[in-house]
C-alpha cells in the first residue's frame, strides 16, 4: 500500500509541473508547424496509434500508462469530475491510481493534455512520426485528387459553355441565312410571275417542240433577270445617295449664317481633321439628338461650320451583310505573311479601325481575316462621307472609349472669340455589331453591297484583353 501511495505522489508532482509549463496556444501552433496537422486531429491519430501498438511497438511502465490515461480523461472532459469518473472499490488499486492521476492534473487545459499525451507517446516510440507522415501524405493525395477533380469539372463546364455559345452563334447564322434565302426566294418568285408569259413565248420561239430546252432557257432567262434586277437596285441606291448628298450640299450653301463665319485657316484645318476621325457610338447618339425637328442638323462638309437650322434628311437603309468561314487558315496566313501591309499587330487594350473607301468601279466590298492563337472582336460600320482618295488607311486607338473622352473634352472647351461650333462629323451606320470572333480557328469572310458613296470602317477590337496582343492577317477587295 505504501508503494502505491508513493507512485501516486510521483505522478501528481510530475503532472502538475507539466501543466504549469505548457502554453496551449503556443504548443498548438508549434505542433501544427512540426506535424502538419491541427492539434485535435494530431491527438486523435496519436491515440489511435497508441491503441494499435500498445504491447507491440510500445512498451510503457505502469507510471507512464497512468499518465496517458490521465491525459486522455483531461482531454475528453477537462478537470476531474465525480459524475464522469467510475466508482472504484477500496481494494481497486489501479482504479484509485487512475483517479488520483487525473485529479493531479488540476486545471490543465484540454489542449495542454493533448500536447502532453502526444509528447509522451512520441518520446517512447519512434514509429509515431512515420505513422503521422504517412497519414499526412495520404491527406495531401486526397486534397490533390479533389482539386484535380474540381479542375476537371470546371474545364468540362467551360467546354460545355463554349460549345453552347458556338451552337447559338451557328444557329443565329443559320437563321440569318434562311432569312436571306427566303427574301431572295420572294424576290425571285415575284419577278418570275411578272415575266412568266414573256419568257415562255420567247422560249417557244427559240426551241419549238422541245419542252426540256424551253424549261432550261426559261431558267437561264429568269436567273439573268434576277441578277440584272439586283444590280439595278444597287445602282439606284447609289444614285439616290449621291443625289441626296448633293442636295445636302446645296441646302448647306443656301442657308444664311447667323454669326460671322470663321475664315481662320487654322480653324479650317482643325475641322478637316475632325472629319477624318471615325465616328463613335457617343457621336451617333449626339448626332441623332441634333437631328430632332427643333434642333440643328449636322451634315458632312469640307467648309467651316456655320450655325443655323437644317432640314432632316433620312439616309437610305443598309442591306444586311453576308458572313461565312473557311477552314484553310494556315494557307491564308502564309499567303499574307510576305505583305507587310496585310499583317497588323494589335496591342492589348487597343482597337484598330481599317478605313476602306468605296471605289467608283466597285459595287460590293469583301473582307477576309484571321489571327494567331486568340480571338478578337470584329464589326463593320459605314460612314456617309466622301473621301478624296481610294487609299485604305489604318487607325489605332488605345481603347474604344478613347475617342469619346476626346470629344467630351473638345465639347467642354469654349472659345469666346471663335464662338461655339457644331458637331460636323458625318453620320455612321452599323452594318455588323462588334462581337468576339474565333478567327484563330477559321478564316472569317464577309461581303456587303455598296449602299452608296462613303467609307467602310472595319473595327478589330482588342480592348477587352488586358495582357495579350493579337497578330491580325486581313485582306479587303471589291467586285464590279
Amino acid at each position: 500500500m505504501a508503494d502505491t501511495d508513493k507512485l501516486t505522489s510521483e505522478v501528481k508532482t510530475m503532472s502538475l509541473q507539466n501543466g504549469e509549463n505548457t502554453s496551449p496556444d503556443k504548443s498548438s501552433d508549434d505542433f501544427i508547424s512540426q506535424w502538419g496537422f491541427p492539434l485535435p486531429d494530431l491527438y486523435k491519430l496519436a491515440l489511435r496509434f497508441y491503441k494499435e501498438k500498445d504491447g507491440k511497438a510500445i512498451h510503457l511502465t505502469y507510471k507512464e500508462k497512468l499518465r496517458l490515461v490521465a491525459y486522455t480523461k483531461q482531454a475528453a472532459h477537462g478537470k476531474y469530475r465525480n459524475d464522469v469518473s467510475p466508482d472504484v472499490g477500496f481494494l481497486d488499486v489501479v482504479g484509485n491510481d487512475r483517479r488520483q492521476a487525473w485529479q493531479s492534473l488540476g486545471d490543465m487545459s484540454k489542449e495542454s493534455a493533448m500536447v502532453e499525451f502526444i509528447k509522451l507517446v512520441d518520446s517512447q516510440c519512434s514509429l509515431l512520426r512515420p505513422y503521422i507522415e504517412a497519414h499526412k501524405a495520404e491527406n495531401m493525395e486526397k486534397i490533390k485528387k479533389q482539386r484535380e477533380a474540381e479542375e476537371q469539372r470546371r474545364r468540362e463546364e467551360e467546354e460545355k459553355e463554349r460549345k453552347r455559345l458556338e451552337e447559338e452563334a451557328q444557329r443565329q447564322l443559320e437563321m440569318e441565312r434562311k432569312r436571306q434565302i427566303e427574301q431572295e426566294t420572294q424576290i425571285r418568285t415575284a419577278l418570275n410571275q411578272q415575266t412568266a408569259v414573256q419568257f415562255s413565248q420567247y422560249a417557244s420561239q427559240q426551241c419549238p417542240g422541245n419542252k426540256q430546252q424551253q424549261e432550261e432557257l426559261i431558267r437561264q432567262l429568269q436567273e439573268q433577270h434576277f441578277q440584272q434586277y439586283m444590280q439595278q437596285v444597287y445602282q439606284q441606291q447609289l444614285l439616290h445617295q449621291q443625289q441626296q448628298y448633293q442636295q445636302l450640299q446645296q441646302n448647306m450653301s443656301s442657308v444664311a449664317p447667323t454669326t460671322t463665319t470663321n475664315n481662320n485657316p487654322n480653324v479650317t484645318t482643325v475641322i478637316t481633321k475632325t472629319e477624318t476621325k471615325e465616328i463613335t457610338q457617343a457621336q451617333q447618339q449626339q448626332m441623332q439628338q441634333q437631328q430632332q425637328p427643333n434642333g440643328p442638323t449636322s451634315v458632312p462638309t469640307e467648309q467651316p461650320d456655320t450655325n443655323g437650322n437644317k432640314e432632316d434628311h433620312e439616309l437610305p437603309p443598309l442591306a444586311a451583310a453576308s458572313m461565312w468561314t473557311r477552314k484553310d487558315i494556315k494557307e491564308f496566313k502564309e499567303s499574307l505573311r510576305k505583305d507587310k501591309d496585310s499583317v497588323i499587330k494589335i496591342g492589348s487594350g487597343e482597337t484598330v479601325t481599317v478605313r476602306v473607301p468605296t471605289h467608283e468601279d466597285g459595287s460590293c466590298l469583301f473582307w477576309e481575316f484571321s489571327t494567331d492563337y486568340y480571338d478578337i472582336g470584329f464589326g463593320v460600320y459605314f460612314e456617309w462621307t466622301v473621301e478624296p482618295s481610294n487609299a485604305v488607311t489604318v487607325h489605332v486607338s488605345e481603347s474604344s472609349d478613347e475617342e469619346d473622352l476626346e470629344e467630351e473634352q473638345q465639347e467642354n472647351k469654349v472659345d469666346v472669340e471663335q464662338g461655339s461650333k457644331q458637331d460636323n462629323r458625318p453620320p455612321t451606320d452599323e452594318i455588323i455589331p462588334v462581337y468576339r470572333r474565333d478567327c484563330h480557328e477559321e478564316v472569317y469572310c464577309g461581303s456587303h453591297a455598296y449602299p452608296g458613296q462613303g467609307v467602310y470602317l472595319l473595327k478589330f477590337d482588342n480592348s477587352y484583353s488586358l495582357w495579350r496582343s493579337k497578330t491580325l492577317y486581313y485582306r479587303v477587295y471589291y467586285s464590279r
